[in-house]
């Protein structure tokens, strides 16, 4: 897995690449409580490279969104989520606490 972190004036833009597994997922979850111990709550997830993502990989979205959402400081959006991982998302009933987005500037744009 890799993962850059662009850094916007409202959000971050945050890229994952490969796969988000148990042995993976707690690098994932460190790369997002960084962004909110830097005191930013708007983060945007490229997931166009993704893989694969486990349900480790869930339960950090999962922690990242309450976290950002904590006090309407901020959220968590997905972009490019992949087909196999959108429907696990829906399947574990995560679409509804997710905005997703097709394009990576319209998602830097919500904000």
């Amino acid at each position: 897995m890799e993962i850059t972190n662009q850094e916007f004036k409202h959000c971050d833009l945050l890229n994952v690449k490969g796969r988000v597994d148990s042995a993976t997922a707690p690098e994932f979850s460190k790369a997002l409580e960084k962004i909110t111990e830097d005191g930013k709550y708007k983060i945007v997830i490229d997931m166009g490279e993704l893989e694969y993502m486990s349900s480790a990989g869930f339960r950090a979205l999962l922690a990242a969104q309450r976290n950002c959402k904590r006090y309407n400081r901020g959220e968590v959006v997905l972009v490019k989520v992949p087909e196999r991982i959108r429907e696990a998302l829906e399947l574990a009933g995560f679409t509804e606490l997710f905005k997703t987005f097709d394009d990576p500037i319209e998602a830097v744009g919500n904000f």
